[in-house]
Parts: C-alpha cells; structure tokens; sequence
C-alpha cells in the first residue's frame, strides 16, 4: 500500500525524515494543539490512578510525559486535494509529495533502528538508541464524549493515534492520516555520563537515505503541485542524482 508525504528538499538533501514532537506542533491553522493529550473523559480516571511505590505521580503525570517524549511523522493515505490545499502552504518554490510503499519504509526503519549500531546522537554526545518505533492508522473520535479507559488503562502510545473528528474549523478527518512514532516511554530521566539530564527537542531527524529509496522502489513517486517551480526543484533533485521523469 502507498502512502503520501508532503516533503522538503531540505529532507532529502539532509537525507532524513522529519519528526514532530506531538506536543510541540508549530502554531498553524492545520495543526491540532492537543495532538497526543489524553481525552478528556480519560482524565478523571487517570488523575485517580496512581502508582504504589510512588503515590505522588498519577497515570495522567505518566501519560503527559511521554506526550513529552513521542514524536510522529505524518503521511496521508490518500493524494487528495485537502492535502494539497491544507499543507506546505509556505514555499513560494511550490509543493512536493513522496509517495511511499509502506512495507518497504517499514523495513527500512525497522532495519535502522534496530541494527546494533543504532545510535542516538544528542548535542554531540553519541547514546543508545532509546526510541520504540510504531505505526498505525489515526482514529478520529469525537473528542470530548470519546473515552479509552473505562476497563482499563490506556497504553500511552493509543493517544498518539487518537484525534477529534474535527476541531472549530479544521476537519482533522479528511487528512486520512497515517503516522509513524518514536516514543521513549518509561518513568524518571535518561542521564548523560557527565550527570545531566536529556531534553527531548521539539522534532528530531531519522536517517534515511533518499536515493536508496528510490533505487529499491521504497518510495514510488514523486509528486509536485502544479504551480510549482519544476525547473528549480528538477536542478535541485539532479544534484542529488535523482531525475524526475517527464510528466
């Protein structure tokens, strides 16, 4: 199955995938400010659970910190015209989509993060690789009547994927949306060898190299908007030794 991303040169170029932290979304019309959060009838139930050998912290401080720790990168399952309207709105250059084949970036995710030679590189000090990697399908659920933990808790990776229907506006459901997390879940602090503590910045990039895609048919298409400036983005991509066909 196919998946869509609107991308960046800058992703390819850099050879990575962009990652948001879900609490730290960019202030935008497109963008939902409580991505990740627990639902609302959730919280009473989770405020009241708390932990034996630590009564002072509740599932609801455990569930805010790793929305704190959980970055996505988002695709669309369909190549639709809301996509195209909705997002990349920012480049005067014009709008590019990645269409990718799921099983194969899978894999190859898959095959990153768990290689034993998987690191994770933060302010120049290389550490172990502390990310679980998920995939799934977004549910839209209406938001503020939608509850998870009526037998029992949630796993905290569920309110990644969890998103009202619609919000104001915004209907959140037409993106069809298809997500990929890294998530550190756990309880306490990941320490450095010098005594300091990690902080999770608000995106993160995984490697992953372009050309190989191309080349392996990872990635199937490369999509651009009409108006897009096709001789900038074709001179940009020859540099990179991908060549966009004609059409």
């Amino acid at each position: 199955m196919s998946r869509t991303h609107l991308c960046s040169l800058r992703s390819v170029s850099g050879s990575y995938l962009h990652f948001n932290r879900v609490d730290s979304y960019p202030d935008s019309p497109v963008a939902d400010p409580h991505d990740g959060r627990q639902l609302p009838k959730d919280e009473p139930g989770n405020i009241s659970s708390r932990f034996q050998n630590a009564p002072h912290f509740t599932a609801s401080n455990y569930y805010d910190q790793a929305r704190a720790r959980t970055y996505v990168c988002c695709f669309s399952l369909e190549n639709s015209d809301y996509i195209w309207s909705n997002y990349a709105n920012n480049n005067k250059r014009g709008k590019v989509c990645v269409v990718f084949e799921f099983g194969k970036v899978r894999n190859t995710i898959n095959n990153t993060l768990h290689s034993c030679d998987a690191a994770l590189y933060y302010n120049g000090n290389r550490c172990h690789q502390i990310f679980f990697v998920d995939y799934g399908l977004v549910e839209y659920v209406e938001w503020d009547s939608h509850q998870t933990n009526i037998e029992r808790l949630a796993n905290p990776v569920q309110y990644t994927y969890l998103k009202a229907k619609e919000r104001e506006e915004q209907r959140f459901c037409e993106e069809h949306e298809f997500r990929i997390s890294l998530s550190a879940i756990g309880f306490g602090q990941f320490a450095l060898r010098d005594g300091s503590t990690m902080e999770f910045p608000p995106s993160l990039q995984l490697a992953f190299d372009f050309q190989a895609a191309i080349a392996d048919g990872t990635i199937a298409k490369i999509l651009h908007a009409p108006d897009t400036d096709t001789d900038f983005l074709k001179s940009e991509l020859h540099k990179l030794r991908i060549v966009l066909s004609d059409g």
